[in-house]
């Protein structure tokens, strides 16, 4: 009568031994299964009916399509999100944000150390394959990062303080804005934290069907959004490590360094770039005085990089200015970010490397560092898998749809690609087909082409010898 509950209690062990295995040799197969399932989940809690406006079930594309662009915090939808989902349905995509934009492994982390107080190298390494992709992959990985493996407790911490300080302070500026429109003063305070929230976790839903139009034109309604969706885009390490040296620019690592550098630049030529585009363009900025046009400039530059929130009709954009918000949306914010995109650092690699190759120089270096071969090798990685997504994503859809624009539909996929949420009006009018689709291609940019690659690679052994070497041409 004893021997049943010690075979119970063999069977918890070895199934605990099992996963702990599991988490610790592929953490980066672990993260794509924790994704998986949570998208699951929250496709099963969309297809309830009271999550609807009305009381019917939702169709498994749009329960799909909102589980995956919720837990992705990428922004596109099948449906009115304001008037589609009930107040059930806008909690749960509110919960679902939040849990997407902090990061999944970095959540189990925070909850860990919330529980037992105290962080244990398998929490470390987990919540550390959030911050730096390198340290998914098996084998030594150098210290000289922007958090250390040692840091990643205090991290997690500024992760969730921020999160939440940075969320509290978009809404208290967005709310007596929303009272002088009239609003009142409860749903005022609801619709001022579900922004707030969407706007830190770069995802763009808005909870009104009037969407941003009472404030279109609003300095400080737009100015405070540009604030969180800034903030969510620039990473937490860089959060992080700016919380404890502001002041002391000489003690920033050089992925801060690079970061905030590159997604300054990007930032500014944008909203250049848009300025001048777009500046006879009477469906978008044509009408606008000056000072309306520099504001939406920037606004649509910043809400490119991952944002996802409009004040104009995308659709109606210059060719051109598709264009330069392809290039935007697919490179994106900073690393461990609630951002996608390949990441602003990956394009600041690419161009140190070129910049070195004109020198003629071995090295890649940067504000007297040098930066190793494999960062290169992993950046160029991301660059590729990801046009990669997007090329085939792109030919799939078009292969499905009927006479369906290529930049509109480019358009879409790379938003999708690069969790931006910014749309043409192609994904809501494209077949149950194509939007499957774009579903699978916010799932990939999301886990990440690194995580993705490094969880297919993770079996794997190492080759024992090097083969001869020989230099193919190139150019």
């Amino acid at each position: 009568m004893r021997t049943a509950p010690t075979t119970k209690a063999t069977l918890y062990e070895r199934l605990r031994d099992g996963i702990d295995g599991f988490v610790a040799a592929t953490p980066a197969r672990f993260a794509i299964v924790i994704f998986a399932g949570l998208i699951l989940v929250f496709t099963l809690l969309f297809s309830l009916p009271i999550a609807t406006t009305s009381g019917e079930r939702a169709p498994l594309v749009d329960a799909l399509f909102t589980a995956v662009s919720v837990i992705c915090v990428t922004g596109l939808s099948t449906v009115d999100m304001a008037t589609y989902w009930s107040p059930f349905g806008h909690a749960i995509i509110f919960i679902g944000v939040e849990i997407g934009g902090v990061g999944v492994l970095t959540l189990a982390s925070i909850l860990g150390l919330v529980i037992s107080r105290k962080l244990g190298l398998r929490q470390k390494l987990l919540a550390a394959g959030d911050a730096n992709p390198l340290r998914i992959r098996k084998g030594p990985i150098a210290e000289g990062q922007a958090v250390r493996l040692g840091e990643t407790g205090s991290l997690l911490l500024t992760v969730a303080i921020s999160a939440l300080v940075i969320e509290l302070v978009v809404a208290l500026l967005l709310f007596p804005r929303m009272l002088i429109e009239g609003v009142p003063a409860l749903d005022a305070a609801w619709q001022s934290i579900y922004i707030s929230a969407m706007a830190f976790t770069n995802t763009g839903f808005l909870p009104t069907s009037e969407g941003l139009t009472p404030y279109a034109d609003d300095v400080w309604f737009l100015s405070a959004i540009m604030l969180g969706v800034i903030a969510g885009a620039i990473g937490f390490p860089v959060i992080y490590v700016l919380s404890k040296n502001l002041r002391r620019p000489r003690k920033w690592s050089l992925h801060v360094k690079l970061t905030i550098l590159t997604f300054g630049l990007l930032l500014v030529l944008g909203a250049l770039a848009y300025f001048i585009l777009e500046f006879d363009n009477p469906k978008t900025f044509g009408q606008l005085d000056p000072g309306q046009r520099i504001l939406q400039s920037f606004f649509l530059s910043s809400m490119a990089r991952s944002g996802g929130f409009s004040t104009i009709d995308i659709g109606q954009l210059d060719g051109s200015s598709l264009l330069v918000t392809d290039m935007l949306m697919f490179i994106g914010g900073g690393s461990a970010s609630t951002a996608g995109g390949i990441k602003v650092t990956t394009l600041a690699i690419l161009f140190l490397a070129a910049f070195a190759e004109a020198r003629g120089h071995d090295d890649m270096e940067a504000y007297d560092r040098r930066i190793p071969s494999d960062v290169l090798r992993l950046g160029v990685s991301v660059v590729l898998w990801g046009a990669t997504t997007v090329a085939a994503s792109s030919i799939l859809i078009l292969l499905l749809t009927d006479d369906a624009p290529l930049d509109h539909v480019l358009f879409d996929v790379i938003s999708a690609f690069a969790t931006c949420g910014l749309s043409t009006g192609f994904t809501g009018s494209a077949p149950e087909s194509a939007q499957y689709v774009l579903a699978f291609t916010m799932f990939f940019g999301r886990i990440g082409t690194v995580t993705l690659a490094a969880a297919l690679a993770a079996s794997q052994h190492p080759r024992m010898f090097r083969r001869p070497e020989e230099r193919p041409i190139v150019g």
